[in-house]
């Protein structure tokens, strides 16, 4: 199996500052990747994302304004999210001038559970395909406030 850890990334018309808040501002994350979600942005902090019919908790990893946030979801409901256990996903923001932001996502751990290797390519497709358009919708919404 290859292509199993989820790697995309996007460059945004918008300072890392404006992109910063726009992936970790609960009021912002809303507008363009869950519909609902209740989040602190701080190491160790429980927080809830929800999907349409889908979703559940996620604890925050790192923080590190304007650089690198990062949480851990889909790990079972009766554990605590560690590796082994959990997804990561992280993001990393990297300035490209002044006015313009490349933004990575990574997210892994699926690749190391115990799972049949068609569940794990399947996750993996699925959500490849879902972290390119949201952050396609992200790149569209901060652009139309940097034109507006």
């Amino acid at each position: 199996m290859t292509g199993l850890v989820i790697d995309r990334d996007i460059l945004i018309e918008a300072p890392a500052e404006v992109v910063w808040r726009t992936i970790t501002e609960p009021d912002q994350i809303s507008q363009w990747f869950a519909d609902r979600v209740d989040l602190v942005v701080e190491p160790g902090a429980h927080g809830y994302m929800e999907f349409g019919d889908q979703g559940g908790p996620v604890v925050v990893e790192v923080v590190d304004p304007p650089n690198r946030f990062s949480f851990r979801w889909n790990h079972p409901r009766d554990e605590e999210p560690v590796a082994g256990n959990s997804m990561l996903v992280e993001f990393t923001l990297t300035p490209e001038g002044d006015e313009r932001t490349r933004l990575r996502v990574v997210e892994s751990g699926h690749e190391r559970l115990d799972w049949p290797e068609a569940e794990k390519q399947r996750y993996a497709d699925e959500h490849n395909g879902g972290w390119a358009d949201f952050l396609e919708r992200l790149a569209t919404l901060l652009a139309k406030r940097q034109a507006g």
